[in-house]
């Protein structure tokens, strides 16, 4: 045993003195616009590490819970897995926005453990059933008074308050910028960051789009913004050939100019994408499209809205999932506020939450942030769970 201490204590001891060469090493060649591991802060200070601090953050996002249930989370398509395999659903999304941002990240010199990191983690916030969960729990938290649900800002919460049973994974703040930042619905032809931010500025934007404020707000780092071109990148396509597979639309009602400049299926378009902003990025101090793909990209967004996002026959079960939503909310709140420990948020939840989060966390944030993290299927057992009775005889 002693020999095997003594081997840990000599590792430890070289990852120590070598560390700082092998990040500089790995970092010699990136771009004078790139991110440094050397420019890396944390709220918390920690032990030194072999992994450089961006690397280290994705590693924690990627063992953390909130990532694995990714799976089980509607994309565009409520229960995609349980309809067709080949559906996407939001570990898909996450993974291809990954890869289309290493990629971006490769050509154009940047920090590729930063890119990874944002991008893995952007989407941990998102609800069971996708936007339109998160507009019913979104309506929820503004009537018990605690502001707008927006997605980004929980996937902030995940990993600073929530993870890793309520301690957080204290990440950089690079990474943690990059999460509140990446809105891919907003459609931007130039993305260029705003490198003079503080922990204060995302405490207020937070605070004002609590609060209904519609405002943008720009990644810190140029790897946040190769996250967020490439959030919208990976889903414009992809959301297009789930809806041909299910028969909502053709491919044939793409308008035929859009087809001709982006192409018509998803490895078209996100090769037309990727280029383009390569072409018009490289060696620059911004991530842009240029000025005639983003207008085709912006009306394409318009067509998916139209055919995909409201379609009627995608909504169908709208009403029952948002009679869902709000049945849940009052029963876990009610649980909560009558400390019912044998409600499913206390043995799923909140038993395993530390004293932090407990005390600081109000009941109807509590409740919020359990329905939150909830998979489609998880959502509806726990429905057929308070809503049929349990007989024993």
């Amino acid at each position: 045993m002693g020999s095997v201490n003594k081997q840990k204590r000599q590792i430890e001891h070289f990852f120590r003195k070598h560390q700082k060469a092998f990040i500089e090493k790995n970092e010699a060649n990136l771009s004078p616009y790139a991110t440094r591991s050397e420019q890396a802060t944390r709220r918390k200070s920690e032990p030194s590490d072999p992994r450089s601090p961006f690397a280290l953050d994705r590693d924690r996002i990627l063992y953390s819970g909130a990532f694995r249930r990714y799976s089980g989370k509607t994309q565009v398509i409520y229960f995609a897995s349980q309809l067709d395999e080949m559906l996407s659903s939001r570990s898909i999304h996450t993974l291809s926005v990954a890869q289309v941002s290493r990629t971006l990240g490769k050509f154009l010199g940047l920090n590729q453990d930063l890119i990874e990191a944002i991008a893995l983690s952007h989407d941990l916030g998102h609800s069971p059933f996708g936007h339109d969960g998160e507009k019913y729990l979104s309506k929820l938290c503004q009537a018990h008074g605690i502001g707008e649900y927006h997605h980004h800002i929980q996937s902030l919460h995940i990993v600073d308050q929530i993870a890793k049973h309520g301690k957080g994974l204290n990440l950089t703040f690079q990474v943690r910028d990059g999460i509140l930042s990446h809105d891919g619905e907003v459609h931007n032809q130039i993305l260029k960051p705003k490198h003079k931010k503080t922990e204060q500025d995302l405490v207020r934007y937070i605070q004002k789009r609590k609060r209904g404020q519609d405002l943008e707000m720009m990644p810190l780092t140029l790897e946040g913004c190769a996250v967020r071109i490439s959030d919208t990148i990976a889903y414009i396509g992809q959301d297009i050939e789930d809806a041909i597979r299910i028969s909502l639309i053709k491919r044939s009602d793409i308008p035929l100019d859009i087809r001709k400049s982006l192409g018509s299926t998803n490895g078209e378009i996100i090769d037309t994408l990727v280029k383009d902003v390569i072409y018009n990025s490289i060696d620059k101090p911004y991530i842009c499209f240029s000025p005639e793909i983003s207008d085709q990209l912006f009306r394409l967004k318009k067509f998916n809205y139209k055919y995909i996002y409201r379609s009627k026959h995608l909504k169908k079960n709208q009403r029952k999932i948002e009679n869902g939503f709000r049945l849940l909310f009052e029963i876990f709140l009610s649980d909560v506020e009558k400390y019912n420990r044998e409600s499913r948020i206390y043995h799923h939840f909140l038993k395993s939450k530390d004293k932090t989060y407990l005390e600081l966390t109000s009941p109807a944030e509590k409740v919020r942030d359990f329905i939150a993290g909830m998979t489609d299927r998880y959502f509806v057992e726990a429905m057929q769970a308070v809503v049929i009775p349990h007989i024993s005889l």
